[in-house]
């Protein structure tokens, strides 16, 4: 369950971010530690964050929440850079990772499988579509639980 403070920190934490050119990720607060910790991940859209960006954001992201009053209390704010996951989720990963191998798992069988591998050709509004041994195959996004980066 998000913490009820989550939406207002967002507000306060990207448009920081997109002035460094950076995008917000993930953030999470932690109060189940004393003190509590604010998590906050943090992406280069050309896919090298540094800790020069984690420095950059948390400065400014701190005084911005100290100036607002925004979580009440002694906080530690963690800012970092949540490396790369094997899961495809957004537009950019579709895109950067185009033509690398997957591997496609539906909630019903299509086509007779429930798990497709091949080479990622794209997604679009209505499937992602994978090249398998030379042949296309749409799969309906509907029915998409998970498209991983896998070894050939």
């Amino acid at each position: 369950m998000t913490h009820p403070l989550i939406p207002q920190i967002l507000e306060v934490a990207r448009p920081i971010a997109r002035d460094l050119n950076l995008d917000v990720v993930d953030a999470v607060f932690q109060t189940n530690q004393n003190p509590p910790v604010l998590r906050v991940d943090i992406s280069s859209p050309n896919g090298e964050t540094n800790l020069d960006h984690c420095e950059q954001v948390s400065r400014a992201l701190d005084a911005a929440l100290e100036e607002r009053e925004t979580i009440p209390g002694a906080y530690v704010l963690e800012v970092s850079s949540p490396g790369v996951s094997d899961v495809l989720t957004s537009d950019r990963d579709f895109a950067a990772f185009k033509g690398f191998s997957v591997t496609v798992t539906t909630t019903e069988a299509y086509k007779g499988q429930s798990s497709w591998s091949g080479r990622l050709a794209l997604r679009d509004d209505n499937t992602v579509n994978i090249n398998v041994r030379g042949r296309t195959v749409k799969i309906p996004r509907d029915i998409v639980t998970a498209v991983v980066l896998s070894e050939e």
